[in-house]
């Protein structure tokens, strides 16, 4: 193979040809072929191609175009509502709290949450069927097997650093609403199921569960298993010694009268905790308060419209009692106080409805001898009960004390070591109602009237669960209220 120059006369350019030898077959010779590889440069003396000389082009592959393919999965899953939820959890930090205190099954306990708000009063045994159906953090199944062992991996030192994480989301912005309820078991292995009284009178064991709300935020953030014999007295003091223990300092509690006690107030005091409790108006400091405002109480001034009642606040002094162990004596001293005094005409007029009601079953009750033990202190207060050979049972009113009751009709009390202002003090002491709508949410909507489990270890991890489950619960709930959706829609439509 050479290469061969040839120059054009007319254009004066001069090309290159490659001679390419090949077998002429029909006349038996070799013969010569020439092909143009370029033009030659007059000043380098250097060939141009004119085109990509001995360079082949990739074959570039084209795919088949792919023809049908047969379906062999059918699936549908739901994401609105877990969506919904996942976005809760990052505003309210609860994922990332998880995340931090549980970093190996956070999935896990936020998908039986979810479950727990979708599914009101399934129990987990159907969790295999929802989450078939339902996109969740988890993605995966958790069998009845698997869901206690999740429970038992849920330890006291993880609760407790969640509960701290939560709570300094929002300490310094709000009081915090404070209460107790009873939840009853048929299990006689676990340690603080109790003999109890509740307010439902069932007669089964239980255990009281502690919880505190947030005014503003209204979500839950801290709650505290009890035995079910504990009352709401002791449990305050109880409750003070773990705010030590978490950190909390200048806590603002709301508190029902209940725990009212002159021990509580006094550690409060000492404490130097903020609080709003409800108080009874037989005490005697209130009763004397009381009668001095009983007339005025009731003038226009001091009524508001918003919330249709009378209200005044008198500043009193509190007497201050310490017990000093290391010194051997008691410190006392007046502390500042403020005592609120209200009157409400729609309350008194239940008030009255519902005492007559009361009354009226008391009598039926002592007619037919079937007295109940947790009202026989009533039915002495107000009736006198003779029994004669000749005349029979006998059943008196006693009247002087049935009036004494009606005259506090529509009458109630707050005290306070911190809000002067009556109106103020009442609005707060009202947000102590989210404590009892949780209640609700935890033993109606998240099943939790009773307990189906039997070991101690299983029982601290489902209740940890329920309350993250109540966090999200009330969370929906409160947004709602705030955007005026429960007039269209109900929680569950939502």
């Amino acid at each position: 193979m050479s290469i061969v120059y040839q120059t054009n006369k007319q254009t004066g350019i001069t090309y290159a040809y490659e001679n390419e030898a090949y077998w002429d077959k029909e006349k038996q010779q070799s013969r010569a072929r020439r092909k143009l590889i370029g033009k030659l440069d007059p000043e380098t003396g250097e060939i141009i191609p004119t085109r990509s000389y001995k360079k082949t082009s990739p074959q570039t592959h084209v795919p088949a175009k792919q023809g049908p393919v047969p379906i062999t999965k059918i699936q549908r899953r739901f994401y609105g509502a877990t969506h919904l939820f996942d976005q809760i959890g990052q505003q309210t930090g609860v994922q990332e709290d998880l995340k931090a205190c549980f970093p190996k099954i956070y999935k896990q306990m936020l998908s039986v949450a979810y479950y727990l708000i979708l599914e009101d009063n399934n129990p987990l045994s159907r969790f295999p069927h929802w989450q078939r159906l339902h996109v969740h953090p988890c993605g995966e199944d958790i069998p009845s097997q698997r869901s206690s062992e999740l429970f038992q991996a849920i330890e006291e030192e993880n609760r407790m650093a969640f509960f701290r994480k939560q709570g300094k989301r929002r300490i310094e912005k709000e009081y915090w609403a404070f209460d107790i309820t009873s939840i009853s078991s048929y299990s006689e292995v676990l340690r603080q199921v109790k003999k109890g009284r509740n307010k439902e009178h069932d007669r089964l064991p239980q255990l009281n569960l502690a919880l505190l709300f947030g005014e503003e935020s209204g979500l839950p953030f801290y709650y505290r298993r009890l035995p079910g014999n504990i009352t709401d007295v002791t449990t305050l003091r109880q409750l003070m010694g773990e705010f030590n223990v978490m950190g909390y300092s200048q806590v603002h509690v709301v508190l029902d009268r209940g725990f009212y006690s002159q021990d509580n107030i006094n550690g409060l005091y000492k404490h130097h905790q903020k609080f709003l409790i409800g108080v009874k108006l037989s005490l005697k400091y209130v009763k004397e308060v009381l009668e001095e405002e009983r007339e005025n109480l009731q003038t226009w001034s001091n009524h508001h419209p918003q919330f249709g009642v009378y209200g005044t606040c008198r500043t009193i002094q509190w007497n201050y009692e310490q017990h000093r162990p290391y010194k051997g004596d008691t410190l006392t001293e007046k502390r500042r106080a403020y005592l609120h005094l209200f009157y409400n005409p729609e309350k008194a007029a239940r008030d009255q409805v519902e005492m007559n009601d009361y009354l009226t079953s008391l009598k039926q009750d002592l007619e037919q001898g079937t007295r109940k033990d947790y009202r026989m202190k009533d039915c002495d207060k107000y009736f006198e009960v003779t029994e004669t050979p000749k005349r029979g049972k006998k059943i008196k009113p006693k009247e002087e004390a049935m009036k004494n009751a009606a005259r506090n009709y529509g009458y109630f009390a707050l005290l306070s070591n911190e809000v002067k202002d009556p109106f103020e003090a009442l609005s707060l002491y009202r947000s102590k109602d989210m404590t009892e709508k949780g209640f609700g949410d935890l033993k109606e909507r998240l099943n939790f009237r009773r307990m189906q489990v039997s070991s101690q270890l299983s029982l601290d991890g489902k209740i940890f669960v329920e309350f993250i489950a109540l966090i999200y619960l009330s969370y929906v709930k409160k947004k709602m209220q705030d955007a005026g959706l429960f007039t269209k829609w109900t929680l569950q439509g939502l």
